[in-house]
């Protein structure tokens, strides 16, 4: 079955991590709250692998293992480690994207939420993790919006440069960096990796103004090296492998090694006031926001759904909407929202299902009487989803006017 709607448990424990990214003071922009909340993390970890790994624990996920080479194992990083660097990469709506490691696309999927109108290239030297990743964005549509392109991430993408971002994903020596600074764009070009030897890194923010660089240190790390050797299978994907000279390209990189001067200004960065964030109030996290986020996701998911048939879709949809409405009477206050005609509703919706449920298990018995009870329910549904689709609206109309 093609989940759609996350399952109660899985669901539950998304919402847990993103209150806890919250209090601990990591996740910071509504954007980034929303993309959690609408993307699925199951949908970029390979079936054979999902038994045996936690999902929504703030944790690495296992993605990709090789029984022949089992060091070439590859992991999602752990969700307050995307956030710190999503966020540290300023993002904004128009902003090109450059991401070095593919990390099963996850975190492409993430910062289109964040740069919807920018295009993202995933540079991926696995051929076979280049495969998983195009399979994954295919499936949710997305293969148009994100590229990935299976060469050695450290020569970059200079024919495509200038790069507002550029997003390092696994370990880097600091004098790898400076071929990937040279295609940053001029005017505030901003790149995030964790640079360093093999078993400890800095996560470092580098910002390019003009032909001048500052660095911010923001704290240790431990990654796995970014492979950088191209590794082919029998099937070759994603890009024209024959029009890629890795010996002159690894010319070109030493050649771009001239020894550019980072400066090390510790609150540049704020100083400038590039944050997206700082900028609009709209982005900030605050409680209304989060109920927003909520409201919508839940409005979306109907909407998503409707065409379909699948009544254990709905029973998710209907599990996880109770727990929405669990953590909105828990944290409403001073906040006016009217939660009763959405919750009688959703009562409304789980009496339809089970009987729906009912007379699916009774369809070998076909009658009249079956047909016009069968019909009677789906009318009623329909109607009572369209009702909650409005209550819910008016919801977040009323909201955001406060």
């Amino acid at each position: 079955m093609l989940i759609i709607v996350e399952r109660k448990k899985v669901f539950y424990s998304k919402i847990q991590l993103l209150l806890s990214l919250l209090y601990n003071g990591y996740l910071k922009d509504i954007r980034l709250f929303k993309a959690f909340l609408d993307v699925q993390l199951e949908k970029f970890v390979p079936k054979e692998i999902l038994p045996s790994v936690k999902i929504y624990d703030d944790a690495p996920v296992l993605f990709y293992y090789e029984r022949e080479r089992p060091e070439n194992l590859r992991t999602i990083s752990a969700p307050h480690m995307i956030t710190i660097m999503l966020q540290n990469l300023i993002l904004k709506e128009n902003d090109d994207l450059l991401i070095l490691g593919a990390k099963s696309g996850y975190i492409a999927v993430l910062a289109h939420k964040l740069a919807p109108r920018g295009k993202i290239v995933i540079l991926e030297a696995n051929s076979r993790i280049a495969k998983i990743t195009q399979k994954n964005l295919k499936h949710l549509g997305l293969n148009e919006n994100i590229k990935v392109i299976v060469k050695n991430p450290l020569v970059g993408m200079p024919e495509m440069a200038p790069w507002k971002k550029i997003l390092v994903t696994g370990a880097i020596k600091q004098e790898k960096i400076y071929p990937l600074l040279n295609q940053l764009d001029h005017e505030y070009g901003v790149l995030f990796a964790p640079i360093g030897e093999e078993f400890i890194q800095i996560y470092t923010q580098i910002l390019r103004l003009n032909n001048d660089f500052y660095g911010k240190k923001h704290l240790s790390v431990r990654f796995t090296p970014l492979i950088t050797q191209i590794q082919l299978d029998e099937l070759k994907l994603v890009t024209d492998i024959e029009d890629f000279d890795e010996k002159n390209a690894t010319n070109d990189l030493k050649k771009s090694e001239n020894r550019i001067s980072v400066k090390y200004a510790k609150d540049i960065i704020e100083k400038l006031n590039l944050d997206p964030i700082s900028q609009s109030q709209s982005l900030e996290i605050k409680p209304r926001n989060i109920f927003i986020a909520f409201l919508e996701n839940m409005y979306n998911t109907i909407k998503i759904l409707k065409e379909d048939q699948d009544l254990e879709q709905w029973t998710n949809f209907i599990e996880n909407s109770e727990t929405l409405m669990e953590i909105f009477n828990k944290y409403k206050r001073g906040i006016k929202i009217n939660l009763r005609k959405i919750e009688i509703s959703l009562n409304q919706i789980k009496s339809y299902n089970l009987a729906m449920k009912q007379i699916e298990f009774d369809k070998n018995i076909i009658t009249n009487e079956f047909l016009e009870k069968k019909i009677e329910i789906s009318q009623k549904y329909i109607e009572e989803l369209a009702k909650l689709q409005q209550y819910i609206e008016d919801q977040i109309n009323k909201i955001k006017e406060i």
